[in-house]
């Protein structure tokens, strides 16, 4: 996992911006308050339905990244797979590390 987003992510967290959990970050949803939302790549196919569902319905962007298990790890929780994001300028900063970091491995691989 790239350093610069778990640093972001722990900004997120301590600024109250970060929400974590399918059933709590499903009711931020229906309330507005999410700008981002990531899902670990290796959320249940049921989870990932039911959040699937409401990021369609509000037309929220997402993206897969990391395990649950570092995910987790790295915002100080465990046993979590869907995280949100409440902040436009975390939202941002994380999906352009996200994205370069992608782009990084592309690159490698087409080496």
């Amino acid at each position: 996992m790239n350093r610069k987003v778990i640093s972001y992510l722990g900004f997120a967290k301590k600024s109250g911006n970060l929400l974590t959990g399918v059933n709590t970050c499903t009711f931020a949803l229906a309330k507005g308050k999410v700008r981002l939302m990531i899902l670990a790549e290796d959320i249940s196919e049921n989870s990932r339905k039911k959040i699937m569902k409401e990021i369609r319905k509000y037309g929220v962007k997402h993206i897969e990244y990391g395990s649950s298990g570092e995910m987790s790890h790295a915002v100080g929780a465990s046993g979590r797979n869907v995280f949100a994001i409440c902040d436009k300028g975390f939202a941002e900063a994380i999906t352009k590390e996200i994205e370069r970091e992608s782009e990084q491995k592309k690159s490698i691989r087409g080496q």
